[in-house]
């Protein structure tokens, strides 16, 4: 197995959930997905989320309403093109994941992520605090997300923030609210959210998650669409569980 990751980047990302690895994806790379991007959103190449699905906090009422076809997401990304399916399961990326989940055989999941995040300005969302893994069904909540930026990515574009160490707490559930994110209405949890920092990359970067990992995202307030690559990555012998939705789809194996 090739160990790209030093020891103190591994115990970094063992520490904090999260790991920014820079210029991951090289220019040409970066540029042949936004065209492919670019070609799929308008008009949008189904399957497609929009911000009026999702019913954020700043969301279209409704997709009659202005912005109601904004795309928020061009889903099955793995599926769309080679390119995307190239850096899927490119050495660069699995063998980092071996690394974090300390096996030897990856699976990309065709039913979390595996999407193309897409966040434009006047009618984009917020996305509350949340860990991905309690929308998740699976025998271990050991699942990382691994996130392409092919753009700048920081507050004002709606970038992520993340709380270091957050995939280690085990919260009450009384601490998250019924659409299972984080109260901000409550002590505990304030002095928690003061500890949150923005993972601001630039084009090429990739950003690895713990599936545990609270993070948020605020609404694009600049002129540009930010775009962003998602691939969701668990070891084979954690298995989704049968009969959810973490299972409707059978994973791919991307490691030899």
């Amino acid at each position: 197995m090739n160990n790209p990751l030093s020891a103190e980047k591994l115990a970094s990302f063992q520490q904090d959930g999260y790991l920014i690895e820079r210029g991951l994806a090289n220019t040409e790379i970066v540029a042949s997905m936004n065209q492919i991007i670019d070609d799929s959103v308008r008009p949008a190449l189904a399957p497609v989320e929009y911000e009026a699905d999702v019913h954020y906090p700043g969301a279209p009422a409704s997709k009659n309403a202005p912005g109601g076809q904004t795309p928020r997401r061009l889903l099955n990304a793995f599926a769309r093109d080679v390119v995307f399916r190239d850096w899927a399961r490119s050495a660069a990326v699995v063998s980092r994941l071996q690394q974090m989940l300390d096996c030897r055989h990856v699976m990309v999941s065709q039913n979390h992520h595996n999407c193309i995040m897409t966040k434009h300005p006047g009618f984009s969302s917020v996305t509350s605090w949340h860990q991905d893994i309690r929308y998740w069904s699976f025998d271990e909540p050991e699942l990382v997300s691994v996130w392409l930026a092919l753009g700048t990515e920081q507050p004002d574009n709606g970038g992520l923030l993340l709380i270091p160490g957050s995939h280690t707490l085990d919260l009450p559930r009384g601490r998250l609210d019924a659409g299972l994110f984080l109260r901000d209405d409550i002590a505990e949890n304030r002095s928690l959210l003061d500890r949150a920092v923005s993972a601001e990359l630039q084009a090429g970067d990739a950003l690895f998650f713990h599936c545990r990992t609270f993070h948020a995202a605020g609404r694009n307030k600049t002129e540009t669409v930010k775009k962003s690559l998602v691939y969701t990555y668990h070891d084979t012998l954690n298995r989704a569980i049968p009969e959810t939705r973490s299972a409707n789809h059978a994973d791919i194996q991307v490691s030899e």
